[in-house]
């Protein structure tokens, strides 16, 4: 392949330079299908996840700490990986590929005649640093009941697992081309094994980046902003000189032409922060891509979402004010305030999984109150990945039972509450709850709302105070 300066190559070399930076180890090409057993259709880098299966799971027995051994390993990979007769189409099988990543699965072990199932990890998504991060260049994967293959610019991988796939174009290609690729490479025709596996998508050029998840039509991709990671904070990792091992395994077999010009950029100095490499540092860094997969990621009605910023951010905030408390031990409530259609129902259930997730919260109490129906009724399966079971209020009075039985997770529609604030003995024994009810109750059932402009925000209220629209 003759290399131009002028093609993708651009957007692409920045982009592996700086994923490198962030903690992902290069493959070559030949080393990634390798690792693949020699196989194009097979997308999973199996001797990598059977490796970290073995060094990310223990188990305890009688005081005495095991270790699983490859057989383990390789059932544990067995049920993650879709045969021809557990497909459930492209959305199906991600899904549920995805509730195998985050809740894991058991292995049964027998010490001493003494059989047990123990809980079996494929990510330590609390420690990132447990798990390890590959990358690798111009990945090609044999297309369905055919040996011809397609090409996909960048692929990143998780203890072997593919969960990031990134188009580069030039900088004066539109991200249309980008989006429509990675679009139609889920197509049952093409290349669906990489996304069965894939969690998020990024379609850049240098000027411009957009990112969605499998399964979401092109006018849904969106701009990612931050206001935390400053060019200061990226510009060390995007200027990060690579290895020589690093350079030998980013530029090699069909890529090997991008080398020269990527040593050109090199002697040129430090580069300034492009758009694409804030976007690249604030979606992929390791902890934040697990981040975003584990708590930011929902099915809703079988269509999976990812966070949009204003969601992530605001969130991320409501929950580390929930974790406060004052020498009493209460807490402070707090707002989100949303502009129209950015996704009231959907952060609060996004909030819901990561108060559920939030190991330093013990034994949270939620309930999720939603104006649609359809919403209450899929909020099950949203939760399923948390390993909660949650309970749907099916009347008032089954929601004062549930409140008052102190139920762990509750989902309901608006007009249960009407029940519940008429309810004064309940609601004197339980003030706080009182305050959510009405807070709740103006949200979704009254005239008020109040709009910020530009990101969703949270921000903490007072301890008896009532705002317009609490989340």
């Amino acid at each position: 392949m003759t290399f131009n300066a002028a093609e993708k190559h651009q957007s692409q070399v920045p982009a592996l330079q700086l994923l490198v930076a962030l903690g992902f180890t290069p493959l070559s090409q030949e080393e990634a299908l390798r690792l693949r057993g020699g196989r194009l259709r097979n997308v999973v880098l199996d001797d990598v996840l059977a490796e970290q299966l073995m060094r990310i799971n223990r188990f305890t027995h009688r005081g005495r700490e095991y270790g699983f051994d490859l057989e383990d390993a390789h059932e544990a990979m067995r049920r993650l990986k879709p045969t021809p007769d557990r497909l459930k189409g492209l959305r199906g099988t991600n899904q549920e590929i995805y509730d195998t990543l985050v809740l894991g699965t058991t292995i049964t072990k027998s010490i001493d005649g003494d059989s047990k199932s123990y809980s079996f990890r494929y990510i330590d998504w609390e420690r990132p640093e447990n798990n390890v991060f590959h990358v690798t260049a111009e990945f090609s994967v044999e297309r369905t009941a055919s040996s011809q293959t397609k090409r996909c610019d960048i692929v990143a991988f998780v203890n072997g697992i593919p969960i990031l796939v990134i188009e580069n174009k030039r900088p004066t290609e539109s991200l249309k081309k980008a989006d429509s690729q990675l679009i139609g490479y889920q197509n049952e025709d093409n290349i669906p094994q990489l996304f069965y596996f894939a969690q998020l998508l990024i379609g850049m050029n240098r000027n411009e980046a957009r990112y969605a998840t499998v399964g979401t039509p092109r006018k849904f991709w969106q701009t990612w902003r931050d206001e935390e990671d400053t060019d200061e904070a990226i510009a060390p990792f995007a200027n990060r000189v690579l290895t020589a091992a690093e350079k030998d395994a980013i530029f090699s077999g069909d890529f090997a032409g991008a080398r020269a010009y990527f040593n050109a950029m090199a002697a040129e100095g430090d580069r300034a922060v492009t758009l694409q490499d804030r976007t690249v540092y604030t979606l992929c860094r390791p902890g934040r891509l697990l981040d975003l997969v584990r708590r930011f990621t929902v099915f809703d009605g079988g269509v999976r979402k990812v966070a949009r910023h204003q969601q992530f951010f605001g969130i991320r905030r409501a929950v580390e004010t929930v974790k406060q408390q004052d020498v009493s031990g209460a807490r402070k409530g707090g707002v989100i305030w949303h502009t129209q259609g950015s996704g009231k129902s959907l952060t609060m259930v996004m909030l819901g999984r990561s108060l559920a997730l939030e190991r330093s919260i013990e034994n949270p109490r939620i309930i999720i109150v939603t104006d649609r129906d359809d919403l209450d009724k899929q909020i099950k399966d949203t939760f399923k990945s948390c390993d909660l079971e949650p309970i749907r209020a099916t009347s008032g009075a089954h929601l004062l039972e549930l409140v008052q039985n102190k139920a762990p997770l509750v989902t309901t529609i608006i007009n249960k509450f009407d029940t519940a604030l008429k309810n004064s003995k309940l609601m004197d024994e339980e003030p706080h709850e009182r305050i959510l009810c009405k807070a709740i109750y103006r949200d979704l059932g009254g005239p008020v709302s109040r709009v910020n402009p530009s990101m969703c925000s949270f921000r903490p209220t007072e301890k008896n105070a009532v705002p317009d629209a609490a989340m």
